[in-house]
């Protein structure tokens, strides 16, 4: 879901991309959000600040992500959820599609 573009409280920055990866700098404001998505592409995030994202996945379910920086956890392709930023501190992260997946 990785574009340039603005959320309510979100805001997406590609920061390198070529036809093997995009990467993606996200910042989800206290009360901001990402809006429910899918991804297109498997995926790598990597927390650049330390707090929790609330997940929601495409099945209701919730799932609290702490976020420790300089960690990384991947997704695979078809993933679907809505981020959610409950907490006082910008919530910041790297994510890095893979293209070709």
């Amino acid at each position: 879901m990785s574009e340039n573009s603005e959320h309510p409280g979100s805001n997406a920055e590609i920061v390198y991309e070529n036809e093997q990866f995009r990467t993606t700098k996200w910042t989800i404001s206290p009360s901001g959000h990402i809006p429910m998505h899918r991804h297109d592409y498997e995926y790598v995030v990597v927390p650049l600040s330390d707090n929790v994202m609330h997940v929601i996945t495409g099945d209701g379910d919730l799932i609290e992500a702490v976020m420790v920086p300089g960690t990384a956890y991947g997704r695979p392709k078809g993933s679907e959820h809505r981020c959610e930023n409950r907490g006082d501190t910008d919530i910041v992260f790297v994510e890095v599609e893979s293209l070709t997946s």
